[in-house]
């Protein structure tokens, strides 16, 4: 896989719901969010059609500097339009009921980051050993979260640690996260946290998002301690 090193510590997946409920879009609060620290945006659309989906990733991908990573949930048409109409956008994230990674490399090409959930032993050995080469894994649930009807159950920072140390693909933990639980991730070797509510809902997004940026950067000081 060639897809380039990307940053996905505060990493923050959208919910349009949410942002609208503090009456904001969804690249309202991109914009806040990245200005408080967030690395990396996922943009999950679960109830809307392909073409709402496409426009708001093209409007996010409008407002997103360079640096920041922007990946698409589950809809690889919709990377794909994106991607012909001139947005830069990083890759996809597809989950485990999605097309099969081997099949979205094939779709995406070798330059896109390609990211999977995985919450067992077996989808980590699966996600390991695919010739599709996933980028990464997300795993969860960290803690029970309402923002994912489908959610497995709570693992918990033991949990968490158990999976992690299962495979060498770069691990992102999701799930009802907060910054009081980045240490103890960074500490199991996450490479990135994900956060839906703790920014989405929040008040002030950049606030909360520069919470989450700088809970990780202590976290990496006390573990070089």
């Amino acid at each position: 896989m060639t897809a380039a090193p990307v940053d996905l510590s505060v990493y923050l997946v959208t919910d349009t719901a949410q942002c609208a409920a503090r009456g904001r879009s969804v690249a309202e609060t991109v914009v806040l969010a990245v200005a408080g620290g967030v690395t990396a945006v996922q943009i999950r659309e679960k109830h809307a059609t392909g073409r709402e989906f496409l426009h708001t990733v093209l409007e996010v991908a409008a407002v997103l500097p360079e640096r920041v990573t922007l990946l698409v949930n589950d809809r690889v048409d919709v990377f794909l339009a994106a991607r012909a109409a001139g947005a830069r956008v990083t890759g996809v994230h597809v989950g485990q009921s999605d097309l099969p990674p081997a099949a979205v490399r094939e779709l995406i090409g070798e330059d896109a980051v390609l990211g999977l959930s995985a919450a067992t032993p077996e989808q980590l050995r699966a996600a390991a050993e695919d010739p599709a080469r996933v980028h990464h894994v997300g795993i969860g649930a960290l803690h029970a979260t309402r923002t994912k009807a489908d959610a497995p159950a709570p693992l918990g920072h033991a949990g968490f640690a158990r999976l992690a140390r299962l495979s060498d693909l770069p691990a992102v933990a999701i799930g009802g996260i907060t910054p009081a639980d980045l240490p103890c991730l960074r500490d199991a070797g996450a490479v990135g946290a994900a956060a839906v509510s703790g920014i989405c809902a929040a008040e002030d997004p950049r606030a909360s998002a520069r919470a989450y940026a700088r809970a990780w950067a202590r976290a990496r000081v006390e573990n070089l301690a």
